[in-house]
């Protein structure tokens, strides 16, 4: 790459077209995605965050981590593999900045 230019790799999410899961879809507003946290020997939260956060460079580098640790072959909910404390610090930082930026912001929440 030449000076300049950004570095950035495009994320696909394949979403299951099956309906197992109905009353967990129904607690997932509009404009969000659950997603599983928790690394190894921890037990995982799950957490419905906003799919604007995708784009945003710290979560991008957690779904990085994500497929370092699990691959782009995920089945079901896509589980990022950082202590849950960390992400939740790091979904401060993506609020704050967000709010910065928007007069309203869809808050995180765990399920």
């Amino acid at each position: 790459m030449g000076s300049g230019e950004k570095s950035s790799r495009n994320f696909h999410l394949h979403l299951p077209h099956h309906h197992h899961g109905k009353k967990q879809a129904r607690d997932v507003p509009k404009g969000c995605l659950a997603i599983k946290v928790g690394s190894q020997g921890e037990e995982q939260q799950r957490f419905v965050v906003p799919v604007i956060y995708f784009n945003h460079p710290l979560f991008m580098q957690l779904l990085k981590e994500a497929e370092e640790e699990y691959g782009f072959d995920q089945k079901g909910t896509i589980t990022i593999p950082c202590h849950v404390e960390e992400f939740r610090n790091i979904r401060g930082l993506i609020d704050r900045e967000k709010s910065l930026h928007h007069h309203h912001h869809v808050r995180c929440f765990r399920v």
